[in-house]
């Protein structure tokens, strides 16, 4: 059974590796539990490199944005589910997800690591919602997976967000800056690769990002 430094000393590794994906304050703390002040004191001490911008989180009581519905790059949802099915720790599941949505697409990454936790949050219905109000869907024609309000139904004929990207991808070139082009891949394959990634982006892996 973990002891509480072991639990201690995971949150401050934790800490570390959302720091190092450019999570603010409020965001570390409510993942690891580790008060604002002390992320503060240990991981910033130029106050001046504490990312700053416009809070995601929402009063309690509200529905998440319908802007959070759409198009969000797999495996970033998906794959923090996926994760969290491997023993991993919800925050853990997170640092891996955002990792392999940095891989699987090219900077400068249009979801921040935050907006990623504001949308596991109503995925999950953890941290910022005490229930779901989001869910992950699958797209009956490409087979892409993405995120709408809790309730939507899907039907063949009509397209998601992927689609549209899909249509619009070798006419836009902000798409394509952002989505590098590759071979479509079967299911197993792409299981396959994600179960690669897990392993060397996991918790006992060596380094702190893909790059090590």
């Amino acid at each position: 059974m973990p002891t509480r430094g072991d639990r201690h000393l995971r949150a401050m590794q934790l800490a570390k590796q959302l720091v190092a994906l450019g999570a603010r304050l409020k965001t570390i703390h409510l993942i690891t539990g580790i008060p604002p002040r002390q992320v503060q004191s240990l991981f910033f001490p130029d106050a001046h490199t504490i990312p700053r911008g416009r809070a995601l989180i929402r009063p309690s009581g509200t529905t998440a944005p319908t802007s959070s519905c759409g198009p969000t790059p797999a495996p970033l949802a998906p794959g923090t589910a996926s994760c969290a099915t491997r023993g991993l720790a919800a925050g853990e599941a997170l640092v891996f997800a955002y990792r392999a949505y940095q891989a699987a697409t090219l900077p400068p990454y249009r979801i921040s690591l935050d907006r990623a936790f504001n949308l596991v949050s109503y995925i999950d219905g953890i941290w910022l919602a005490s229930a779901p109000t989001m869910s992950v869907l699958t797209c009956p024609g490409c087979g892409c997976e993405f995120i709408a309000a809790v309730g939507t139904v899907t039907h063949r004929g009509e397209p998601c967000p992927f689609c549209k990207l899909l249509e619009r991808f070798h006419l836009d070139h902000r798409i394509q800056a952002s989505y590098p082009a590759r071979p479509a891949l079967d299911k197993t394959e792409r299981q396959l690769g994600m179960l690669a990634l897990f392993h060397k982006l996991g918790p006992g892996a060596e380094g702190d990002s893909p790059s090590e």
